[in-house]
């Protein structure tokens, strides 16, 4: 017997699989940022247990903060997009995202900028 609203069926399972891309997404940036975190840690213990004077601001603390902040951000906003558009499928008037995805893209090119400006400012002030 085939489903009557297999459409209806369908764009809730691609809802949700948008919703677990999103979550996958959140976890992979909370992952990085607590290696950024992390490994400045390491490097600055490092340097003490051989001696070496610490030349570090801990910008690299801050910065792996603020990425996990931003992967928990993540998660919250998908969840957030997931609910808006179940109820949508389920009201008949879907409207695609469009604020949302040129926001995340904006903060995310941002995001890359400052890391990349951070790296160069590590290596002119180590160096």
């Amino acid at each position: 017997m085939e489903n009557a609203n297999s459409n209806r069926a369908r764009d809730h399972l691609a809802n949700e699989r948008t919703f677990l891309a999103w979550v996958r997404t959140g976890a992979a940036i909370v992952v990085f940022g607590f290696a950024i975190g992390r490994f400045a840690i390491a490097i600055r213990q490092l340097t003490e247990l051989q001696g070496h004077p610490v030349r570090t601001a801990g910008i690299s603390v801050w910065l792996g903060s603020f990425t996990i902040a931003a992967g928990v951000l993540l998660v919250v906003a998908g969840l957030v997009r997931y609910r808006k558009t179940r109820a949508q499928l389920d009201a008949g008037t879907f409207e695609p995202a469009g604020f949302v995805l040129d926001l995340i893209t904006i903060l995310t090119v941002l995001f890359g900028l400052a890391l990349a400006g951070y790296l160069i400012y590590a290596e002119m002030s180590m160096g």
